[in-house]
């Protein structure tokens, strides 16, 4: 309840188990009057009587009972915030809420969060992908802790971190479609190609390349899925430009056939946070675990 003095309550509790106002001031290192004038200002945010004598014993009203059964509750959700918080102050694992693109949370993020895993088994890290303008968002209104995303990015109050350049690579099936050693804009404009839809950053420094090589592409399929045209150029149905994170695996070679783009084709991937927010233990952790990423250079598998 909404303005409800948690101290005032515990008195209240006192008082009850100890039977008197005196009592209750006692072991609480209060004088009387102050547990009087706790007990005064609950029941008035209440608007009930709470306390009545038997005798000289303080006793619970019906009111009073109806709270003495929800202060143990009270109490028990109060120790249990408060256990839960204790570990962001002292040093312990904590909780990270890590915001990315679907690419880098299927193709890099496995392997640093295996690593982040074994060294901090009691870290608990949820993953939210979504586009660049989704996760900023999120860093910003606090929903997530970090993001991982495809500048450019910025917000009001936001430390932007360049990470790492995230090269870009023609693909095409085996037994597909030709494709020179150096593909150019030129020679995809006259294959049937499958993009990313529109909409996303990805699909945007696509289209880019594109123009600057004098081409205005019109797809044959468009799909959100980095997955899906993976599989659809492997049924002949296309060739694609794509993350050369995503078909760096024997598996993905062993279907499809890999060549630079000419021009080469970059996106930079980059690490944003709040600049107020605080770092406990499995936060800073992450974050030294995302920059290890770029040590591995473009286009790998960092």
């Amino acid at each position: 309840m909404r303005g409800l003095n948690l101290d005032h309550v515990h008195a209240f509790t006192e008082v009850v188990r100890l039977g008197s106002f005196s009592a209750a001031a006692s072991h609480l290192n209060l004088t009387q009057p102050a547990i009087s004038q706790q007990i005064g200002q609950l029941e008035k945010r209440l608007g009930v009587r709470l306390l009545e004598r038997l005798g000289r014993r303080a006793m619970p009203t019906a009111a009073g009972s109806a709270l003495l059964d929800h202060a143990a509750r009270i109490d028990g959700a109060v120790a249990s915030l408060l256990e839960s918080l204790a570990r962001f102050g002292s040093g312990e694992v904590g909780r990270v809420r890590l915001g990315t693109g679907a690419t880098a949370a299927i193709f890099r993020l496995p392997p640093l969060l295996r690593d982040l895993r074994r060294r901090l088994p009691e870290l608990e890290i949820t993953i939210a992908t979504g586009n660049t303008s989704d996760i900023v968002k999120g860093v910003q209104d606090n929903a997530l802790d970090i993001g991982l995303v495809t500048l450019p990015a910025s917000g009001r109050g936001l430390e932007v971190t360049p990470l790492l350049d995230d090269e870009f690579v023609a693909v095409t099936a085996r037994d597909g479609v030709a494709l020179p050693r150096r593909v150019t804009p030129a020679v995809l404009a006259r294959l049937p190609v499958i993009m990313f839809e529109p909409g996303g950053h990805t699909r945007v420094v696509a289209d880019q390349w594109f123009f600057q090589g004098g081409v205005e592409l019109k797809p044959k399929m468009a799909l959100g899925s980095v997955e899906a045209i993976k599989r659809l150029v492997e049924a002949g149905l296309g060739c694609a430009i794509l993350p050369a994170v995503a078909v760096r695996e024997a598996a993905d070679r062993a279907n499809l056939v890999v060549r630079p783009l000419s021009p080469r084709l970059y996106r930079k991937l980059a690490i944003v946070i709040r600049r107020d927010k605080v770092l406990h233990l499995g936060l800073r952790e992450t974050i030294r675990a995302l920059k290890t990423l770029n040590r591995k250079g473009p286009g790998s598998g960092g």
